[in-house]
């Protein structure tokens, strides 16, 4: 597994104040959407591409196309479908499909409560879209979902990282003979006792949404 940090001065920018604690829910969902973009930009450096003849107005030449089958574009419900316009702004002839994972606040394990994914990815790169990799637990199970389905080549989008998160998706993915990259913005300092990310940004999926009832 490969990590990925975007070190760039309008990344650390947009991101110090996704972390402010003052910044509402649009602003928050703008910000987040601009971010994505920045990072996507770097995620996709290794999207696969075939050769293409057009002609200019000038002259033929030979340029590229992105090769097929197209990517899958993956955002973990909820809090991932906050990221997905940025995303598809980039990338968009990219294909979508969701995953919807739950993760229980006492075991810190996740399961999958929704689908809606091709049954086959023979051949397929996937771009995984998670705000937050805290525990680990979540994207280590999206990554053996699709990958089982015959996924190739894994790439995860996200905001913050921790690096027990880290750690505990290296180990979850153990074995796997698929090649997997995380690119985020940051890798913080640790997380707290109750699995969230510090000094991190809080829930991303309330902060652009709103509490949950």
């Amino acid at each position: 597994m490969r990590t990925h940090v975007v070190d760039h001065p309008l990344v650390a920018h947009k991101l110090t104040t996704l972390r402010d604690e003052r910044t509402d829910s649009p602003t928050f969902r703008s910000l987040t959407d601009e971010l994505v973009m920045l990072l996507a930009y770097e995620a996709t450096r290794e999207v696969r591409i075939e050769s293409h003849d057009i002609r200019t107005p000038v002259a033929p030449t030979t340029g590229v196309h992105l090769a097929r089958p197209t990517p899958l574009v993956v955002p973990i419900l909820r809090a991932g479908l906050g990221m997905l316009d940025g995303m598809m702004r980039l990338l968009p002839t990219a294909e979508v499909g969701f995953l919807g994972m739950v993760r229980n606040e006492e075991t810190l394990e996740a399961t999958t409560y929704a689908e809606r994914l091709p049954e086959d990815l023979s051949g397929r790169q996937c771009y995984v879209l998670d705000p937050m990799l805290a525990t680990g637990g979540t994207l280590a199970a999206a990554i053996r979902f699709l990958t089982d389905r015959g996924a190739d080549h894994i790439t995860c989008i996200t905001l913050l990282c921790a690096p027990e998160g880290l750690a505990k998706l290296e180990a979850g993915l153990e074995g796997l003979d698929v090649p997997v990259t995380v690119v985020t913005a940051a890798v913080d300092e640790r997380l707290n006792e109750k699995g969230y990310i510090v000094p991190g940004l809080g829930d991303a999926g309330d902060r652009l949404y709103g509490l949950a009832h």
